[in-house]
């Protein structure tokens, strides 16, 4: 037997640059640090001012900007804007020694209007899971290699789905893996490691359009493109507000004892007025 490191902040390895603004809703995620502002996590646009992301790459100590449109994160480049989150809502089941429920919500402070750089990812339907074997991308600009550089540009890489009955055999995940979760990868060459978390998994739809069918988790400590160890992706949106519409809507509010500003982080009871009711 062995003990099994898992890494919760999730890299492109093998990946390759993508065509410019080719996935206009991928955001950076960035903590600020002394004056300037650093990547930590991604992110997915999926209205014009809510952004999907991890639970994992919150942190009550940290003052985030969510910077859209980007392509190279070296350069200021036409059509991106950086805006600073009015509220951060992470699921009320976070479960940070488990990795489970690790999904959060950015609302930011203005709303963007969309643009060729700047857009809302697609959502499938409820329930919907992509069979074994269907071929989706994540992006990032996460680590290029387990223990490498940030990518400056954003990264792509071809990861097939592999379906559950296989991620949860005993030699892959086995029980660490949920129903609530999505894998896709584990051929040893291509994954996400650290820095891509919170980005998209996007999957073509019947009709040729992409959608976003999970939030990138955690992947294997032994290396993040380590064989039978797929990337694991949190699944995806609707799934998680058909949740928090069963829960109601009662208040319920974390506080922060910080001196560092931040704003206001809430559990995932109020996901349902502040998303659908625009809150």
């Amino acid at each position: 037997s062995f003990i099994l490191v898992i890494i919760i902040l999730i890299i492109i390895i093998g990946g390759e640059d993508v065509r410019e603004n080719s996935w206009p809703w991928q955001v950076s995620l960035q903590y600020q640090s002394g004056s300037s502002f650093y990547h930590t996590c991604g992110g997915t646009l999926i209205s014009n001012q809510w952004v999907l992301t991890a639970a994992h790459c919150i942190s009550s100590s940290r003052t985030y900007r969510v910077y859209l449109g980007k392509h190279n994160l070296n350069y200021n480049e036409a059509g991106s804007r950086a805006i600073s989150p009015s509220k951060i809502i992470i699921h009320e089941n976070w479960d940070a020694n488990r990795i489970r429920n690790d999904i959060a919500l950015i609302k930011l402070s203005t709303p963007v209007t969309f643009t060729d750089t700047i857009m809302a990812a697609c959502l499938p339907n409820a329930g919907d899971i992509e069979p074994h074997g269907t071929p989706c991308y994540v992006t990032g600009w996460g680590r290029l290699w387990t223990g490498g550089p940030l990518a400056d540009a954003l990264q792509q890489a071809l990861l097939p789905v592999v379906g559950h009955s296989t991620c949860t055999r005993s030699d892959w995940w086995g029980s660490l893996v949920t129903s609530n979760m999505v894998c896709a990868g584990g051929d040893g060459q291509l994954a996400s490691c650290n820095g891509d978390s919170g980005g998209p998994l996007n999957c073509q739809s019947y009709d040729g359009s992409w959608e976003v069918h999970g939030v990138v988790s955690f992947g294997s400590g032994m290396g993040c493109n380590y064989p039978k160890k797929p990337s694991v992706f949190t699944r995806d949106l609707i799934v998680f507000c058909k949740l928090f519409h069963q829960w109601g809507t009662t208040k319920t509010v974390i506080t922060l004892s910080t001196g560092i500003p931040m704003p206001d982080v809430i559990t995932s009871k109020l996901l349902y007025s502040f998303f659908v009711l625009g809150n």
